[in-house]
């Protein structure tokens, strides 16, 4: 099966990047101010913290696979 081009794989996983870093973030928000933290700044800093921290995970990934050099002789 061949692969998408490095040009293709940026424009995909930069759509989807952003894609997903809003609606996380609207999902983290929404958690944040539905009361379901308790009014505690140790807890909200520590949710805060790990949500700040947990999106780059899949992104890692989603990067690995956008970055991926182009198999030698295609173009």
């Amino acid at each position: 099966m061949r692969r998408l081009p490095l040009r293709a794989r940026k424009l995909i996983g930069t759509v989807v990047l952003l894609v997903f870093l809003v609606l996380y973030s609207f999902l983290i928000m929404t958690i944040a101010v539905s009361g379901h933290l308790p009014e505690h700044g140790l807890v909200q800093f520590l949710y805060y913290l790990i949500a700040g921290t947990i999106w780059a995970f899949p992104a890692r990934y989603l990067m690995i696979w956008m970055l991926r050099p182009d198999e030698p002789g295609k173009a």
